[in-house]
């Protein structure tokens, strides 16, 4: 049977278990979704939505330099307990998101950050290259809406294709780890430095 990417999407917004993971269950259970959330939970999955309304008000402060200095990052990562955050899965996924932010250099946490002046600033971008190449105008709504999609997987650090693995994003990333740490775990905020960006010449 084929599954869809509706289905594939009702599940993922339900458990929070990853689109691969998702797809997996689904496939297994023959696309019955009752029986597919069913498999996640099992496997720890669907724990994550569960935990996501959880207070996380504990965690560490992520520290990273990269390229002999010339990139450096400071992100907050929160999870419930102290004896989480002193845990080497959580360390290690904390050093996994500062090693994302220097080498994907997002702007946002996630797609609710954006502020609406860039996304229309965006979209007059994508409005005008549409025009210059000649598009036909009734397509210029699909283009656009694509063109914003696109732009938000650059720049929000959840949205972003995981650097060790592009299947997957940094959501999918940190959703399997609330699942297998066992704790509400979220990115507070993060700074990120490259030597001579704000220069002027």
């Amino acid at each position: 049977m084929a599954i869809t990417t509706e289905q594939i999407k009702e599940l993922r917004e339900a458990t929070g278990a990853g689109i691969l993971e998702c797809r997996s269950a689904l496939e297994e259970a023959n696309g019955d979704y009752e029986k597919a959330v069913d498999i996640l939970r099992e496997r720890g999955l669907a724990k994550a939505a569960k935990r996501s309304d959880r207070e996380a008000g504990d965690g560490l402060i992520e520290l990273y330099s990269h390229g002999d200095g010339r990139v450096g990052v400071m992100v907050e990562v929160n999870c419930e307990t102290d004896f989480v955050s002193r845990s080497d899965a959580f360390r290690n996924l904390a050093h996994e998101i500062a090693l994302q932010i220097a080498a994907g250099a997002p702007q946002w946490v996630k797609t609710e950050d954006v502020p609406e002046a860039a996304i229309d600033r965006e979209k007059e971008v994508a409005r005008n290259r549409a025009k210059e190449e000649g598009k036909p105008e009734a397509s210029f709504d699909k283009i656009v809406e694509g063109r914003i999609e696109k732009y938000l997987d650059e720049v929000v650090l959840l949205r972003q294709a995981y650097i060790r693995d592009e299947k997957r994003n940094m959501n999918d990333l940190i959703s399997e780890a609330v699942g297998s740490i066992g704790e509400n775990i979220v990115v507070r905020r993060f700074s990120r430095w490259e030597l001579g960006e704000h220069i002027e010449k």
